[in-house]
Order: C-alpha cells, then sequence, then structure tokens
C-alpha cells in the first residue's frame, strides 16, 4: 500500500514537472514577444480651444474622437497602444495646477479596442495646454522593452507653460538615447504652432503635419501607428571621444551621439587586410543655427596620417546635413606567423554650425553615424579611382577617340580655308 502510494506521488510529480516544463517556456515566448512589441503613445490636446468648430463643420474635438475610433479599428496586431491626455480635467484658472494636467486616460499595452473608445468618448475640452509636462509622462509611459517606441502628438495651439519649453523637453527625451520618435500634428495651425510643434518633431527625427480635414486627422495617424510596427534599427548610444586614442572602437552598426559646438568626436574602427570601410555621419540642426556650416568626416591613421575624408556644406535651407567616405584596404601577403593584425582606423567628426542668439548650446546637436566593414572588390585600389573601378579603360579609350577626332577636324578646317583661299 505505501509503496502503491509513493509510485502515484512520483507519477503526480513527474506530471507535474513536464506540465511546467511546458508552461515556463511557452511564458519565456511570450514575454520575449512583449519586450520586442512595438509602443505607440496618442497624446491628445484636450484643452478649452478644442472647442472651436472649425474642421468640416464639427468641433476640433469631435474631429478627433472620430479620428481616434477609426485609428484604432485599424490599429496593427502586436502594437501596444496608449493614450494620453493634456489639459483634459482641471477648468480653473490656477496655472500652476492648470500645468500638471495631463493623465493616462489608456495605459500603452494589448489594445482592447472596446475599452480604448469608451474612454475617448468621455473627453471634453476642458484647461490648459501642458505640452512640455505631457511630453516627458508619454516618454515614461513607454519606459522598458526593446521596441520601436513612438510618441505622436495632436495639438491646436503652442504650450502654455513656459518657462518649460516642450521644445527643449524633446531634446532632452533625444539625448537620452531610448530610440523615441515624437510626431506631430497641428490641427488648424498658426506660425507659432507650427513652429513649436516642428522643433519638437525634429529633435528627435519625427515629422509634423498640418492638418485641416477629419480624413487627414485619420489617415496620418493610421500611418505613423502602421510604421511603428515596421521593424526599424533603433541607434546605439555611443560617446566619441576628444582624442583617437580614447574613443570607442565600433563594428558595423548605427550609433547616435551629441556633438557640442566646436567640438571634434572621435571613434575607431579595424579594418582588416581586404576589408572596405564604408563611414557616413549626419548631423541635424534641432535648434536656431547661424546660416552657414559645414560637416567634415575624416579617416586617419593612429599616427595622424590622414587617408580619405568626406565634406559638406549647408546655407541654411536644410536642417541635417551628411557626408561619408570609403576606404578599401588592399589585401597584403600573411606575416610569417599568419595572418596580419586589422588596422585600426580613426574617425573624426566635425562640424561647424553656430547657434544663433540666445540660443541653449547644451546639449550638443545630434549626431548619427554609420558604420558598415565589408568585403573589399578584388583590388581596392580601383575603388579609390575616383569611383571609376575598373571602367578607366573606357575612359583611355574615349580621351584617344576624342583627340583624334580633334586632329582629324583641325586638319579638315585647314584644307578648306587653303581651299578657300585659294579660289
Amino acid at each position: 500500500m505505501i509503496r502503491t502510494q509513493r509510485l502515484a506521488a512520483g507519477a503526480c510529480a513527474l506530471l507535474a514537472a513536464l506540465t511546467a516544463g511546458i508552461a515556463f517556456p511557452a511564458g519565456a515566448v511570450a514575454d520575449e514577444t512583449t519586450a520586442t512589441a512595438p509602443k505607440v503613445n496618442l497624446v491628445l490636446d484636450v484643452s478649452g480651444s478644442m472647442r472651436a468648430r472649425d474642421i468640416d463643420g464639427q468641433s476640433r474635438m469631435a474631429a478627433a474622437k472620430q479620428a481616434f475610433n477609426e485609428v484604432l479599428d485599424a490599429t496593427p496586431e502586436g502594437v501596444q497602444l496608449g493614450i494620453r491626455t493634456l489639459g483634459a480635467n482641471y477648468p480653473g484658472d490656477d496655472r500652476k495646477t492648470g500645468c500638471k494636467d495631463t493623465a493616462q486616460l489608456y495605459p500603452v499595452g494589448p489594445l482592447d479596442r472596446t475599452e480604448a473608445k469608451t474612454a475617448v468618448a468621455t473627453l471634453t475640452p476642458t484647461g490648459w495646454t501642458p505640452i512640455g509636462p505631457a511630453l516627458l509622462k508619454a516618454a515614461d509611459d513607454l519606459d522598458g522593452g526593446e521596441g520601436s517606441k513612438r510618441i505622436v502628438l495632436i495639438s491646436d495651439g503652442e504650450d502654455t507653460c513656459a518657462p518649460l519649453d516642450p521644445c527643449e523637453v524633446a531634446r532632452e527625451i533625444a539625448a537620452k538615447g531610448i530610440g523615441l520618435t515624437i510626431d506631430t500634428l497641428g490641427l488648424v495651425p498658426n506660425t507659432k504652432m507650427r513652429q513649436q510643434l516642428s522643433c519638437i518633431a525634429e529633435a528627435t527625427g519625427g515629422t509634423y503635419t498640418s492638418v485641416e480635414h477629419t480624413d487627414e486627422l485619420t489617415d496620418k495617424v493610421n500611418q505613423l501607428v502602421e510604421r511603428a510596427a515596421d521593424p526599424v534599427v533603433v541607434p546605439e548610444a555611443v560617446a566619441g571621444a576628444g582624442t583617437c586614442a580614447k574613443a570607442p572602437k565600433l563594428s558595423s552598426g548605427l550609433y547616435t551621439d551629441r556633438e557640442e559646438f566646436g567640438q571634434q568626436r572621435w571613434y575607431r574602427v579595424d579594418v582588416p587586410d581586404g576589408w572596405e570601410l564604408r563611414a557616413s555621419v549626419s548631423v541635424a540642426a534641432d535648434r536656431a543655427v547661424n546660416p552657414a556650416y559645414g560637416l567634415l568626416l575624416r579617416a586617419v591613421t593612429e599616427h595622424g596620417r590622414e587617408i580619405v575624408r568626406g565634406e559638406a556644406a549647408g546655407n541654411g535651407r536644410t536642417d541635417v546635413i551628411s557626408t561619408g567616405l570609403r576606404y578599401p584596404k588592399a589585401e597584403l601577403e600573411e606575416a610569417g606567423d599568419g595572418a596580419l593584425p586589422p588596422e585600426t582606423v580613426c574617425l573624426q567628426v566635425t562640424h561647424s554650425f553656430s547657434p544663433a542668439d540666445g540660443v541653449k548650446t547644451t546639449p550638443g546637436l545630434p549626431l548619427e553615424l554609420t558604420v558598415d566593414v565589408v568585403h573589399g572588390p578584388d583590388q581596392s585600389s580601383d575603388v579609390a579611382s575616383f569611383g571609376l573601378g575598373r571602367g578607366w579603360w573606357l575612359l583611355g579609350a574615349l580621351i584617344l577617340t576624342g583627340f583624334l577626332a580633334g586632329l582629324v577636324w583641325g586638319w579638315l578646317s585647314r584644307w578648306r580655308v587653303a581651299v578657300w583661299r585659294t579660289n
């Protein structure tokens, strides 16, 4: 009897262990999927000005609700979506209290469309426009996870809670290097609002769109939510050094950094024999700068000898300037005891942006660096020949043909002149 009970207990224990073994991996897979899921936080202005009836004959609030309902229906599976409001709860005149009026209407997570629509239906235009505080809270809502993160801000007016500048808030969020993008949409925009919302978007690599019709609002928000579901490469935050010797060593990838005005940033890359280094850099002016500026990317040896450089210049017509370079390293014969070690190439990034009067100089301008080390061509020296590769023979043939054609044309011209004089 005792033996039977022991056998039964052992069988139960084995069954429980097998059940746990099956259950835990499934849970682990679910946790991993959740951690990499894209996240979107819709931030909606519910201030008193949203009562204005100037969008397709209805109020701005009604247009936003209609657009939200259609967006919630079209949100792709797997996207974790949340809704945050600003100016929705405090109707009074106390500025200090009004500038704290931001709340999470629907938490960022798996979407329950019915629950989210019910929450949106309760909104009534109420109070202030604390865009800066709302962006800080919205960034906290998206904290954690490895998937893409996006804030979509919809507003009909500029922030009313200075001196907390929402543009500076966006720059601080970008400086954290968490890969968060802020897109902004302006309802029936004016000049000040357009400038502020554009600055917020540009600080994080997002987009600004002016909206004057309900269908435009629906289409644009849908595009941004769907874009969050697309696979993206999130730049890795890296801190460049002031000298090559102290620079971080990078492998192939996409990196982001901040560079102060008048500063140089150094990075190091190992390039084996027979491989090619391809590097490009972009610097964005996320604040007011003087119109003339330039960008320089240099590849130098550890001893300071310049190998190749890329340069670009701007005149204020664009907020982003980019340049790149290629360095093919010739394949050398192996050393006596094996292959030669890779060459360490130092990349130097320098820009000549200068801040406009009264503009803050910190944090530095956002910098994005792409590094790619790939197998080089059979003859790496060909690539450095002005990009012609093995087309040199064609260039030589064209030059020779042009030379002979010139001689023939010159001889014919002289012959015609001689005949004319004779006649």
